[in-house]
């Protein structure tokens, strides 16, 4: 009987030890499940619940102290969600928002609300802002836009001449008035990040992002851009509004055919510039731009010899950060970061290493947390680096406010008052390169004006892209804007009759009219793919002056276009030309000048080649063959 009792318990004691095998194997089971899924969160911090009130809650305090505060409550993924930077489109569900405490959102490539009106953004914009601050928290997002020519993406908004032609008027004090509408108009959707100013220094014509830029003379550009920051930040104790400094740096001078990018030929590309130029040339208008207390920074897409711009410490830490004293945080530009070579891992960690402080991912921010979290935790980055990165990001919404009201203001987008400030811009951009014959002003004696032209009845081609949609709109679309030959109706005498045809063919059988106004010039076209091997007037155009000739007996062509384009053989036939680059919503500013009202005043902003062969022209003037340009920077009749 002993022998079977004891067997018993032998038995017994294995099917025991079975038991907490099998326990042990499905606990360790569940943990396999656990790590493969989300190692991180695994070993994540417990959160620390701040007192009601805590300092980061108390507006009277500095944004400093508030954003050291509040840091001090934050886990590591929480801090890294603030480094998150996500086109609005791909948020997978909107309560990922408070759940990863995403740092910011935007609208990227004419990105917009199903009602695309102001009530339709600043609802969209609210949702997102209040669906933020239900995280643990309650850490507002930033949201963001291009509004690079006004807030041009909402139909009936004022859309102010590109950067080009603010360059050509040279006047500060009217950048500085362009930029503090432009933030008003924002403003009243909700929105207080601007992707602008743009500092980059063309060289190249055949670049498509020529437009974009004041000027190729880094001064003039320098003084424009902290123009530009001034009116679009403020100057009181809270900023106004965030603007961007942008390409950070050498940006314009890449090399033709050198881009990353297969789609593009020169956007993108290989910076040709020594560190001497680029100190002594690119780097001048940053330095305005964060002396005039600018609080973000775009880093550039291009590379500086074999390495990305966002994978550059010397240039982002220790130049920027370090020499400049810049205290705000730096932004990669659309996929910048993982433009580094790698990997996914290995570029955010190069990235963020470098001084990205947030990172325009635009799509996939749960893999971005879970990397950066997962390269803390190895020690690939110092978690002093991500604190850094965090308080400088936190600083900037404390500055902006966002902790204690939301965005907002009731300025009517289009106004009267603001297109008055946008037509002026039109007229001041205006550059006088050809008058043999003494046309303009022109009179208001000619019986009849023929006007003619793929940019004459066209807004959209006046307004070129980033104008609602990315690439822009080729047509007459915009509410309340007014096209170059609506304009030019408004403002003529009634005597004079003002004959229009498309393609400049008028009745054979009539006299020829005293003047031909010929508008023409390029459609619409944005980052890359406006990349020109050959910038010219289409045979479209030049079959369009040809016939408007036959009907005139004295011909004005004017040019719209984001950048200079060869015209040397025809221009000998014209009897005048005026370069409008690309005016906005009030083509009436043009007809102010063509008729006396306002002056000509504006000047190249940069060189306009005589040939291709002189392509990159250096910002010092000289060109690829050595031969002179056809008119140099600053010429302006």
């Amino acid at each position: 009987m002993s022998k079977q009792i004891a067997q018993a318990q032998k038995i017994k004691k294995s099917i025991l030890s079975l038991k907490f095998v099998a326990a042990a194997g499905g606990l360790l089971v569940i943990l396999a499940v656990v790590l493969y899924s989300d190692p991180m969160n695994f070993f994540s911090e417990k959160p620390i619940t701040p007192p009601v009130d805590a300092p980061y809650t108390k507006a009277e305090l500095s944004p400093e102290v508030r954003a050291q505060d509040l840091l001090s409550y934050m886990t590591l993924r929480e801090k890294i969600g603030q480094m998150a930077l996500i086109e609005k489109n791909s948020i997978i569900k909107n309560e990922d928002i408070a759940e990863y405490s995403l740092g910011a959102l935007l609208s990227g490539a004419g990105a917009k609300p199903t009602d695309n009106t102001v009530e339709g953004w600043r609802k969209m914009v609210e949702h997102y802002i209040n669906t933020s601050k239900q995280s643990r928290l309650g850490i507002p997002v930033l949201y963001g836009v291009d509004s690079i020519h006004g807030h041009s993406n909402v139909p009936g908004a004022t859309v102010f001449p590109h950067a080009i032609g603010l360059g050509a008027s040279g006047n500060s004090e009217l950048v500085e008035e362009v930029a503090r509408v432009t933030r008003e108009e924002m403003l009243a959707t909700g929105i207080v990040w601007n992707y602008s100013p743009t500092l980059d220094l063309p060289t190249d014509i055949r670049w498509g992002r020529m437009y974009e830029t004041f000027s190729d003379d880094p001064k003039l550009t320098a003084k424009l851009g902290a123009a530009y920051v001034r009116g679009f930040e403020g100057n009181g104790a809270t900023k106004a509004g965030l603007s961007t400094l942008k390409h950070y740096i050498g940006v314009g001078s890449m090399n033709w055919n050198t881009s990353s990018n297969e789609n593009f030929l020169i956007d993108q590309g290989a910076i040709t510039a020594d560190e001497q130029k680029l100190r002594d040339i690119y780097l001048l208008p940053f330095k305005a731009g964060v002396d005039a207390g600018a609080s973000n920074v775009m880093v550039g897409l291009s590379s500086w010899g074999d390495t990305k711009l966002a994978a550059e410490k010397y240039l982002v830490t220790d130049v920027l950060k370090n020499e400049l004293g810049f205290k705000g945080f730096t932004v990669s530009d659309w996929y910048g970061v993982y433009e580094i070579p790698g990997g996914e891992y290995v570029a955010t960690v190069k990235a963020i290493n470098a001084g990205i402080d947030m990172v325009m991912l635009p799509f996939d921010y749960k893999t971005f947390i879970k990397n950066v979290e997962k390269a803390v935790k190895r020690g690939d980055i110092d978690e002093a680096r991500i604190n850094d990165a965090v308080t400088r990001i936190l600083t900037t919404k404390f500055e902006l406010g966002l902790f204690d009201t939301t965005p907002q203001n009731q300025t009517t987008l289009g106004s009267d008052a603001n297109r008055l400030v946008a037509r002026q811009a039109v007229s001041e951009s205006l550059v006088l390169l050809k008058d043999d014959s003494n046309l303009l002003p022109l009179s208001q004696s000619p019986k009849t004006i023929r006007v003619a032209g793929s940019a004459a009845d066209n807004v959209g081609r006046q307004s070129g892209a980033w104008t609602v949609e990315w690439q822009g709109i080729d047509g007459n679309w915009l509410p309340g804007s007014t096209s170059i030959l609506k304009g030019i109706n408004e403002v003529a005498s009634d005597d004079i009759a003002i004959e229009y045809s498309l393609d400049g063919t008028f009745d054979k059988a009539s006299a020829k009219s005293p003047l031909g106004i010929a508008v023409v010039g390029e459609a619409p076209y944005a980052e890359g793919w406006g990349d020109n091997p050959n910038p010219t007037l289409s045979p479209e155009d030049v079959a369009t002056i040809e016939n408007l000739k036959q009907h005139s007996e004295k011909i004005l062509v004017i040019i719209v276009s984001g950048r200079p384009l060869i015209i040397t053989q025809e221009i000998k036939t014209w009897d005048a030309v005026i370069a409008a680059w690309l005016p906005g919503s009030e083509g009436a500013g043009v007809a102010d000048v063509l008729f006396g009202e306002k002056p000509f005043t504006g000047s190249l902003p940069l060189p306009w080649p005589a040939a291709m062969e002189q392509v990159p022209v250096e910002t010092d003037g000289t060109t690829a063959d050595g031969t002179p340009t056809l008119f140099p920077r600053y010429f302006g009749l």
